[in-house]
């Protein structure tokens, strides 16, 4: 997100199994309409055809399945290892993703303030156009045995995705507000609280 607009635009993000698309769905039982910028790509891969064919350009014609869907798992063991490539898939996505997240915003101008969803997030004001961020946190072992149930991934390839990610410290540094999911703290009351805060 890069232009400044109306309304507020909050950025909700945390590490994997944090539970942070949990929390947006509290939010959007207030009437909070949520960008879902993971969604929202996977969508715009698939469908948006001038990004289609920059992806195609950049991987070569085994980016894609003859049925049109875009080929996940070939695509992400050619950037397994290779940084730069992956850097380069993204210069051409988040781009694209950015554009769409404030088109969706425009349309949604009414509401009191609009969730912006991702897994990567920088703090607010730095190169977007967040003016607070939300980050989910849970504990490590809740958070694998939550990703496990989903995924049905063994638990070193969860805590192989974790290391890929930011660390409890580096999201920490970028939180306005945080909102605990241990499944001990009520979420309902922390979302109510910073719900209030942000339609001030």
């Amino acid at each position: 997100m890069t232009k400044a607009m109306n309304p507020k635009v909050i950025g909700i993000t945390g590490g994997i199994g944090s539970g942070k698309s949990l929390i947006a769905r509290v939010f959007a039982t207030l009437g909070i309409p949520i960008y879902e910028a993971d969604d929202r790509a996977k969508k715009l891969i698939k469908n948006d055809s001038l990004l289609k064919n920059q992806l195609l350009e950049l991987l070569g014609p085994e980016a894609y399945l003859p049925s049109g869907e875009y080929n996940r798992a070939w695509v992400a063991s050619q950037i397994f290892d290779k940084p730069e490539l992956l850097k380069q898939v993204n210069e051409r996505v988040h781009p694209r993703v950015r554009k769409d997240g404030e088109e969706w915003a425009v349309q949604h101008a009414l509401a009191p303030y609009l969730l912006y969803e991702a897994a990567i997030m920088k703090a607010a004001g730095e190169g977007n156009s967040f003016q607070k961020v939300i980050v989910v946190e849970a504990p490590l072992e809740l958070r694998i045995q939550r990703v496990k149930q989903r995924d049905n991934r063994t638990e070193q390839a969860i805590r192989d995705i974790m290391e890929r990610q930011a660390t409890e410290e580096e999201r920490q540094r970028i939180a306005d507000y945080t909102i605990w999911n241990d499944e001990k703290t009520s979420v309902i009351e922390q979302v109510l609280n910073i719900d209030k805060e942000l339609r001030k």
